[in-house]
């Protein structure tokens, strides 16, 4: 009676840890790619001097972005994401997180290139400057009214 109990928890047991085996066994890889893949790649076609806005257009697509300050500077963006490993519980972990720019001259010929990867984001230093936002602040009597609205809406039975 003793050997049987056993051997059905045994059978559960295997059943269980072939369970998770599987689950964890992938062939590839769960990537969420967001921008232009392998941009590293193409990066490296462009040649400073020969290369033009049209060989960038054809090679690597429209811009994702331009300067504000300056039209002949184009930003192109990659950013790949995939699932973390057990220690990460799952969550998404950033994998490749890459940024070229492409400076033009007034001909549209390629002055210069960089591109940034993860490790270069980590050193970029941003504003502590706040912008006010005075578009959206209402007036008093604005305020008024949607509070009255409020109440108005919020006491109705549906």
């Amino acid at each position: 009676m003793m050997s049987f109990i056993s051997r059905k928890h045994l059978k559960l047991l295997y059943i269980i840890i072939f369970s998770i085996l599987l689950n964890n066994c992938q062939l590839k890889e769960p990537n969420k790619p967001h921008g232009i893949n392998f941009l590293e790649n193409r990066e490296k076609v462009l040649q400073i001097g020969k290369t033009n806005k049209n060989d960038v257009i054809k090679l690597i697509g429209n811009p994702h972005t331009l300067s504000l300050s300056d039209e002949n500077t184009w930003i192109y963006f990659e950013r790949t994401i995939t699932r973390g490993k057990l220690i990460k519980l799952g969550q998404n972990v950033l994998k490749e997180n890459n940024v070229l720019e492409l400076n033009f001259d007034k001909y549209g010929i390629l002055q210069s290139k960089n591109i940034y990867n993860k490790d270069d984001m980590k050193t970029v230093k941003y504003s502590d400057k706040e912008t006010e936002n005075n578009i959206s602040q209402q007036s008093f009597v604005g305020k008024f009214l949607s509070s009255v609205r409020q109440k108005m809406y919020g006491k109705r039975k549906f």
